[in-house]
Order: C-alpha cells, then structure tokens, then sequence
C-alpha cells in the first residue's frame, strides 16, 4: 500500500467527471441500459462470484446492463490500474467502472480525487440503509461523502470446533493462554492478506487500555510506543502457531479447509455468518460454532465506488443500487448463500421487504445481534499499512 499512498501524494487532482445527476433515476436508468460494467472485485471464493454472477442476470433483466466481474486477489491492482489510467491521461472511458472497496485502498483514490460522486445518498436504495446504526458513512474512519455505497456489513468472529475446543474465548490475552495450552490449533492469514492484518489490528484493539488513540492516522511520534504491545503479544503468540509460526495461510480461504482437515481447532472470519454458510455447503463439520470477544471485534463496511474516467457510470449506479435492495440483500444474508450481515435498516422496509429477512434461517453458528456485541471500530488505514510492513520484516515467511 505505501506505493498507493505515494502515487496518489504526486498525482495532481482531476475533478471528477460528474456527467450524469445521480438524483435523477430515469435519466440514470435510461443511459444505463446498453451499458456494461467492469466489476473489479475480490475473486477468491466460489459462493462470492456466484452471488456476482446472480447480480449479473437481475441487472440484465430489470436494467440491460451487462455486468463483467473482473476477479482481483488484490483490490490494489485495480487502484493502480486507475492511478496509472490517471498519469497517462486517459480520462474518459477507463478500464474499471466499479470496485469493490474499503479501507486504504479507498482513502488513497478520494485523497488522489480518483472516484465519480458523490453519488451513493442520491441512490433510491438509500432510503432503506441503516446510516445511523452502522458504520457506512465512514471508511476505517475517513468520511465516504457520498464516494461509496455500502453494500455489506462484516465484524471479526472466531470460528471454533466445538468438537475439540468446547469454550470460547473472552480476550486476546485468554487465546494466548490457550495457545500455549494447545501449541499449534490456530492460526492467521499470512499478511497483508487482508484477513491476516485485520487479527493483527483485532489483537491492538483488545489489548490497548485505550484503543482510541488509532482512530488517529500513526506518525513516526506514536507508532512504536502504541504498537509495542502488539509485537510483544507475537513474540510470544507465534511458537504457538499452526506449525510454529513457520508458515501461514496464504489468505482467509484457506483457514476453513484447515478447521475441517483437523489441522487446527480455531481460526478468524470476517463474516459472522460464514461459518455457517461453510456448514451448509458441507466445507465445515455440524460441530463449528462461532465466538466474539467480551470488548467486542472490530466490524466495517464493505463498499463499491465508480471511478472518476469509468465509462459506465450510469450502469455502474443501476449495480451500486441494486446492490442495496432488499432482495440483493436478503440473498447476500442467506448463510445458503453468503451470510453477510445486511446494510438495511429493518424498520424501514414494507412488509414484504422485511418478510424476507424474517424468513431467513441465519444457521447454526451464526451469532444473533446481540451476541455479536460491541462492534470496535476500524483503526485509520495508515495503522494498518505501517503493521502490515513491519509484520512482514519481523515474522513473514516465504509463501
């Protein structure tokens, strides 16, 4: 990401090519049809493009917008790609028309001025979002204004076979207890796979007496006393790992196959439902259930934002706002499907909306509301690039 920052820090501002008002549907919807859209999205598990792909077939039907999903293992190159677009002066039709985004990848493109809008509160699906009871006005703390629409919301749960790992675990503190109880029955992502920085950032949170001081962009002033902690609890933690620390999985994927195959007793999600989605799709034994901590986990947004020089706008918009629907919703929270968690306010939807939530049977390992607890909000992305870097010197291995 440190290539992303400096990038966009040299890029002189190109005002975004505001060419169609989101607020008018009809012309939206009518300069849509025709169109096609290039959705850079991440590509690695099956269940995820096949909801894309369903995306896909309603936009044709309802809008005749043709939705291409370009399959990423990293959302970077699709921020690059638009960055490089940007310094050759290729402004109009370029290459992405959509990415599916959060966190430092979006705060690099807003500071760089690389992202069409605002247009996101202009889109009718708005009106059904939960703006004041999740976290989708801001991205890992930087304002969206309007530059992204949510689309999905996730919060970090750990993932156990209560089949050998009966109890849950109140703290980062009690998992390493257990760690060194059970040497080698957990593990991470290997950084920065997404999923991998988010423990490491979840261990920060729930070991700091004051987290709060991350909602803060890191300096070179603050960030070794605030991180000292952290690299302290992994000293000890990684003996301790799924085969001594001495390999990692290569990304969040990967963790479930070790779960099933016996190899480890505990692993991280980001989707509370996933487990259950896992369970349901025969990858995980009927014994997993999940657990969050007792301060709460860390839980964010996901987005997608248009680029400024994407050619399909207008398309891109029809996606955007399907997206938010409570059909594309209550799919995407189908544990048979994705089990995400829903962007909707619940009290804002007809009855026959809300009748589609209400219908769901969430699974046997997903975790109601209230058990979720406390959602710890998201440190600002600079916390996360600096940790990534410093996580890779000091213990990454060689995939």
């Amino acid at each position: 990401m440190k290539h992303l920052a400096v990038l966009a820090a040299l890029l002189a501002p190109v005002p975004a090519l505001a060419d169609i008002d989101p607020a008018n549907w009809d012309a939206v919807t009518t300069e849509a049809e025709g169109q096609t859209v290039y959705w850079n999205a991440w590509g690695g598990s099956t269940a995820t493009n096949d909801f894309i792909a369903w995306v896909g077939t309603r936009v044709a039907e309802d809008y005749g917008v043709t939705l291409e999903h370009v399959k990423l293992t990293d959302t970077a190159d699709a921020v690059t790609r638009v960055l490089s677009e940007k310094q050759a002066g290729e402004n109009d039709d370029g290459a992405v028309d959509m990415i599916w985004i959060n966190g430092a990848n979006f705060a690099a493109m807003k500071e760089a001025d690389l992202l069409f809008g605002p247009y996101a509160e202009q889109l009718p699906n708005w009106a059904f979002v939960d703006a004041e009871g999740k976290t989708v006005q801001t991205d890992f703390t930087v304002p969206v204004e309007g530059y992204e629409s949510p689309w999905a919301m996730a919060q970090v749960v750990f993932v156990h076979d209560t089949a050998d790992m009966p109890d849950r675990l109140g703290s980062m503190q009690a998992l390493l207890e257990w760690t060194q109880a059970n040497p080698g029955r957990f593990s991470y992502p290997q950084p920065p796979d997404f999923l991998g920085t988010t423990f490491l950032k979840q261990v920060l949170v729930d070991i700091l007496p004051d987290p709060t001081v991350l909602e803060a962009a890191a300096t070179d002033e603050t960030y070794d006393d605030v991180t000292a902690p952290l690299w302290a609890y992994l000293d000890a933690l990684t003996p301790n790992l799924w085969r001594e620390g001495k390999a990692y999985p290569a990304t969040g994927t990967a963790m479930f196959p070790l779960i099933a195959d016996g190899e480890i007793d505990l692993s991280i999600s980001f989707s509370p439902g996933a487990a259950s989605t896992a369970i349901a799709n025969n990858e995980l034994p009927p014994t997993v259930r999940t657990f969050v901590l007792d301060k709460g986990t860390i839980g964010n947004a996901s987005f997608v934002a248009v680029p400024y020089n994407s050619g399909s706008k207008a398309g891109a918009m029809v996606v955007a706002n399907f997206l938010m629907s409570p059909e594309a919703q209550a799919r995407a929270q189908n544990p048979e499907i994705l089990g995400y968690g829903t962007v909707l306010n619940m009290d804002a939807l007809s009855a026959d909306d809300r009748a589609l939530f209400d219908a769901l049977e969430l699974g046997v390992a997903t975790l109601t509301p209230a058990e979720l607890g406390t959602v710890q909000a998201e440190p600002h992305p600079s916390w996360m690039t600096r940790i990534a870097d410093d996580w890779m010197t000091r213990y990454g291995v060689a995939q």
